[in-house]
C-alpha cells in the first residue's frame, strides 16, 4: 500500500496559480540545461522513503484545502552550497485534481495513508478547474462538490 506526503503550497492562491508555478520552474530548469522535472526542496528527509516511492504522491494544500497531487518519482538527499542537509523531492510534473478536503495549517510535511488520501476527480476535473476559484470553494462548502 502506497504512502503519501502532504504539504502546504504556501502563498499559492489557486490551482491555476499552482500549475503556473510548476510550469515556470520547469521552464527555468530547461534554460539551465537541467531535466524538465518538478523538484521540491525540503529540509528533512522522509524516513519512510521506500513506502513513498511505491506509488506515493505529494498532496498539496492550497488555501486551506487539499486540492491537488503530484506523483513522487524520487527522493534525493543532498547538501546545499551552505553545507546544510536538504532533500529534493522529484515529482512528475502532471497535476491531478483531487476531491477537495479542508485542512488546518501545519509546518513541514505530514504522512498520509492511502486510505486517508482524497480521491482523484478524474474526468470531472476539467469542468471543476474551469470554475472560478471562489465558486468552486463555495460549492464545496455547501456540499455540492
Amino acid at each position: 500500500m502506497a504512502l503519501h506526503l502532504i504539504k502546504l503550497a504556501v502563498g499559492c492562491e489557486s490551482i491555476k496559480e499552482f500549475k503556473g508555478w510548476i510550469a515556470d520552474r520547469i521552464a527555468a530548469a530547461k534554460r539551465r540545461g537541467e531535466p524538465p522535472q518538478h523538484n521540491h526542496i525540503t529540509r528533512m528527509v522522509p524516513k519512510r522513503d521506500a513506502e513513498l516511492l511505491d506509488g506515493g504522491s505529494l498532496y498539496w494544500v492550497i488555501k486551506g484545502e487539499i486540492a491537488v497531487r503530484e506523483k513522487l518519482l524520487a527522493i534525493e538527499p543532498f547538501r546545499d552550497q551552505d553545507g546544510i542537509n536538504r532533500c529534493r523531492l522529484v515529482l512528475q510534473p502532471k497535476v491531478f485534481m483531487v476531491s477537495p478536503r479542508p485542512l488546518r495549517p501545519f509546518q513541514g510535511w505530514r504522512y498520509l495513508t492511502d486510505s486517508d488520501a482524497p480521491a482523484d476527480l478524474g474526468k470531472a476535473a476539467a469542468s471543476i478547474e474551469a470554475m472560478p476559484e471562489p465558486m468552486r470553494r463555495e460549492l464545496r462548502e455547501l456540499g455540492l462538490l
